[in-house]
């Protein structure tokens, strides 16, 4: 069990967490023709959308109700309707979600009154499904705030039934925020793989996966999981849920559906990919396929060729709780030593992780563990990048945001394959750092004298 410290700062030195209003916001960006409204300032809104643009490196669609002195004081009810009013008018979309900011939720804002006062006004935008979800960013991260709003999205789509399995080829998958568009990409390959049809809620590996349109601007989301098959999420065989901030979501779910659940924590490492597999054949009723049974041969074998230099290994990482536990397991399995472990935010999956103690915290408190540790490696998102740089150590980037390297969104790490190149990539990290010791050259050769080395020369074979 792992010791939880709590950092007794007054204040965030090096901030690690990202906001929960993000992290709602996260959610509405993967259903098909959503579109996330926040609740606060202009500000609010531009401060996410740049840390969205930046590491998607895609236009998102993002709208604010725009509260300014005098409605932050008088009250934003009326910010509320209208917001609603205009996009429901102009825009058109399938799925509203409302996210509150930090200015709403301390002004006392009620969004769910507000939402009934919009639907007493304008019933003719019936057709238009409005998620409210309270994200205060004062508390919480991320993580913590994805998965309110993928509860509040099961509570206002997913109708009580008792219909499971009715369709048989149907699973759903409840993704974990720390899932990137890549990872989603491999859990969609990976369920098919079994004849089986997955529903993903929701689908950033649809929306926000870097692909081009025919349309120069839509201010919708193009792509991700339709309302439809939302609904139909009390007709699956099963509910597959990746990470435990969603396990709430998932229990909540059985209870309305009375679909079964199967919890993952993580799809890092051989044996998280082999129970997802085994779960994958017993609810297919088919036998792994050559193709999977390739990968893990593959995936072992990479085991084998980097061990040498993950063994042993001194790492640090830092993270939201589901990304930070995933990584910690993993880097265990294969043999390397967490010197160093901080999370934004205290969860109870925290005390399980296979390391001596976790720091609730932000990065300065994972400097200050690692130094003096000898520290080999840091695992983080970007903003670890001066961290790791002023310990001495490579960062590997993982996390939300990544605005200083192209293409990590779209990194696969679960399954076989994208383990297998986490492998990789973490060996040659480490390899990188023994290229930084200049080759020994003697100060016998390091000279010419008349076209010769100098060693021959003071040697008398050269005149």
């Amino acid at each position: 069990m792992a010791e939880i410290v709590l950092s007794k700062k007054a204040l965030a030195v090096n901030p690690l967490k990202v906001s929960q209003p993000l992290g709602a916001s996260l959610v509405f960006l993967g259903l098909n023709k959503s579109l996330p409204l926040m609740h606060g300032s202009q500000g609010c809104t531009a401060f996410g959308k740049v840390f969205f643009v930046r590491h998607f490196r895609e236009p998102i669609p993002l709208q604010t109700t725009a509260m300014d002195q005098v409605s932050t004081i008088m009250g934003a009810d009326e910010n509320v309707v209208e917001a609603l009013r205009t996009l429901c008018d102009k825009q058109k979309p399938e799925i509203i979600g409302l996210v509150t900011t930090g200015l709403s939720e301390t002004q006392g804002t009620d969004i769910h009154r507000c939402v009934r006062e919009f639907r007493a006004a304008y019933p003719q935008y019936a057709d238009t499904s409005v998620v409210a979800v309270n994200t205060p960013d004062t508390l919480g991260c991320l993580e913590t705030g994805y998965a309110l709003a993928v509860e509040a999205l099961l509570d206002t789509l997913v109708p009580d039934t008792r219909h499971a399995g009715r369709r048989p080829k149907q699973v759903t998958v409840l993704a974990g925020g720390h899932l990137t568009p890549g990872d989603l990409e491999t859990l969609r390959d990976w369920i098919e793989a079994f004849g089986l049809r997955p529903v993903l809620v929701p689908d950033i590996g649809d929306s926000l996966d870097g692909h081009l349109v025919e349309a120069e601007y839509s201010p919708l989301t193009l792509g991700g999981t339709p309302r439809a098959e939302i609904a139909s999420l009390g007709e699956s065989v099963a509910t597959l849920v990746i990470g435990e901030s969603l396990y709430r979501a998932a229990s909540k779910l059985e209870a309305r559906t009375g679909v079964p659940t199967y919890r993952f924590a993580g799809l890092m490492g051989l044996a998280a990919c082999d129970a997802f597999t085994l779960t994958l054949s017993q609810l297919s009723g088919k036998p792994v396929p050559p193709r999977l049974e390739r990968q893990r041969a593959q995936l072992q074998d990479a085991m084998v060729d980097s061990h040498f230099m993950l063994g042993m290994a001194r790492v640090a990482v830092a993270g939201d709780p589901d990304l930070l536990a995933m990584h910690c397991e993993f880097l265990a399995s294969m043999g390397a030593e967490i010197i160093a472990a901080v999370s934004p935010v205290k969860t109870d999956g925290l005390a399980r992780l296979p390391v001596a103690k976790v720091i609730v915290g932000d990065l300065e408190d994972l400097e200050l563990a690692a130094r003096g540790q000898r520290v080999q490696l840091v695992v983080s998102n970007s903003h670890a990048a001066g961290t790791a740089q002023r310990l001495g150590a490579p960062l590997m980037r993982a996390g939300f945001p990544q605005y200083d390297w192209v293409g990590g969104f779209a990194r696969a790490w679960v399954g076989y394959h994208g383990t297998r190149q986490a492998l990789f990539d973490l060996a040659n990290l480490m390899l990188s750092q023994h290229h930084d010791i200049d080759p020994y050259r003697s100060r016998y050769w390091a000279a010419e004298r008349d076209g010769a080395p100098l060693a021959l020369a003071e040697a008398g074979m050269v005149h």
